[in-house]
């Protein structure tokens, strides 16, 4: 075999690692050579006894022993190997009277195994795919210990813009002292998700999170559904129902779309509002309430307020606090960790491979005006990793929606290039754990030229560092 067929075998870009293990020297010193000629970085070992130490169940690697070797065999090998990671994939070697061991090995969890004499093409091209596999399971772990990590404001707000900065920082000073808020943001910011955060990170949070769209509840029905009614309180009322403002005791009340409750109900919620108190519909007791109240628009309610269309003094009430939201379009820079988020945990819902986009459908990515903003985004990163297009690139599955009538970005031409910039390095970073050496590298620039890049963008290689 030559070597030009060995260099062609490897065209990853991710760095394959393998630990190989055989008791004879000059097998692992060939089998060594064969495989860092096709890219692959080898540590080998003389016994299963030597390298089981140094196997740790988040290495990402393949791992490759020969079956029949003093002291610990390779079946037993592999055994301990599971109980380390059950996932780390295992390539056994075998001689032709092991298969019927190795094929049982298989079934025991053992990633696969290779019959000697060894084709060099077949161990590299199993290897890889052992390799891929792994990569994809790390991901799935490391994004489920993200999905799991409640506590952080950081993995439920995701970006590092200063307005998500400046966002983050005012949610954790706001759910220390739950005064009434409304929050200001267009359709698809994550309104809902900013009121969900101010609660869960309160002394609320173990209390009920009540949602309401004002925007789905007919009017007849408002009152009933908001202060609820006892049983006979009119036609149909055939057992009391406690309404969404008594539900949400001790918790926090959301009223999405506010702009849409009628006008005359507005009255009454906001006596709720300055009592704390309620009485059913039919009945005379006041009840006491202790919530707080979080409401969300996509309209300006002074405005509204001015027109009439909204009550003023109600407006004035929630005005103490108000939060804006900035529409996707406004912090452009953190459309790629975004994209990633959602493609990853789409990918890990449907059981999908994700790969990353490349730098033009990045800076495709980042030059569209997401007139659906976040939600928009998610729906487009899902659609990415489902393939629902003719082609997977970002171009085709956003269609239309990229043409010569494209609304102009509202930033400069300075700050986009900027902002992809950024997000080229920090992408670049990513993928080679934070070495420096290979970024410049794989971005033809200077030391140097990185390095005050890096300061000017108030990029930390340490943030990307496994």
């Amino acid at each position: 075999m030559s070597d030009n067929s060995l260099s062609s075998v490897t065209t990853e870009t991710e760095q394959v690692h393998v630990i190989l293990i055989d008791d004879e020297e000059a097998i692992r010193k060939a089998t060594r050579q064969w495989l860092n000629l096709a890219g692959i970085e080898v540590v080998d070992y003389a016994s299963a006894d030597a390298a089981l130490p140094n196997i740790s169940a988040g290495w990402n690697g393949v791992i490759v022993s020969d079956i029949r070797m003093p002291g610990m065999d390779g079946m037993q090998f592999a055994r301990e190997v599971q109980k380390i990671d059950q996932d780390l994939p295992v390539i056994l070697v075998t001689a032709h009277g092991d298969v019927s061991m190795a094929v049982e090995a298989m079934r025991d969890g053992v990633y696969d195994f290779i019959e000697k004499p060894v084709e060099p093409d077949l161990l590299v091209d199993r290897i890889q795919r052992a390799s891929e596999k792994r990569r994809l399971i790390i991901e799935n772990r490391q994004l489920h210990k993200l999905l799991s990590q409640g506590p952080s404001l950081e993995n439920r707000m995701i970006g590092q813009s200063k307005t998500m900065v400046s966002l983050r920082q005012q949610i954790l000073q706001l759910c220390q002292t739950p005064v009434d808020i409304v929050i200001n943001g267009a359709t698809g910011t994550g309104k809902e998700m900013v009121a969900r955060c101010l609660h869960d990170f309160s002394a609320r949070s173990e209390q009920p999170f009540v949602a309401v769209n004002c925007g789905a509840i007919p009017e007849n029905l408002f009152e009933s559904e908001l202060f609820g009614h006892e049983k006979g309180a009119f036609t149909g009322a055939q057992e009391r129902r406690i309404g969404k403002i008594e539900h949400a005791q001790k918790g926090t009340l959301f009223l999405d779309e506010i702009e849409s409750m009628p006008i005359n109900f507005q009255i009454k919620l906001l006596r709720v509002l300055q009592e704390r108190k309620l009485e059913r519909v039919g009945s005379n007791k006041e009840i006491e309430l202790d919530l707080w109240v979080i409401a969300a628009t996509k309209e300006n309610l002074a405005e509204a307020s001015q027109e009439g269309r909204f009550r003023e003094d109600l407006y004035y009430r929630f005005n103490v606090v108000e939060l804006h939201l900035p529409k996707l379009c406004h912090r452009r820079e953190d459309i790629p960790q975004l994209f990633e988020f959602f493609a990853r945990k789409a990918a890990l819902q449907y059981e999908r491979d994700y790969q990353t986009p490349d730098e033009q459908d990045l800076a495709l990515l980042m030059d569209y005006e997401w007139p659906g903003n976040v939600r928009q985004l998610r729906n487009i990163a899902e659609r990415y990793v489902l393939g629902m297009a003719d082609s997977r690139t970002i171009r085709a599955i956003l269609g239309q929606g990229i043409d010569d009538h494209a609304e102009i970005s509202v930033q400069s031409l300075s700050d986009r290039v900027g902002a992809f910039e950024r997000q080229v390095i920090i992408q670049a970073l990513k993928r080679h754990k934070g070495s420096i050496l290979a970024v410049t590298e794989e971005l033809d620039l200077p030391r140097r030229t990185l390095n005050n890049k890096m300061k000017l963008y108030d990029i930390h290689r340490k943030d990307y560092v496994n």
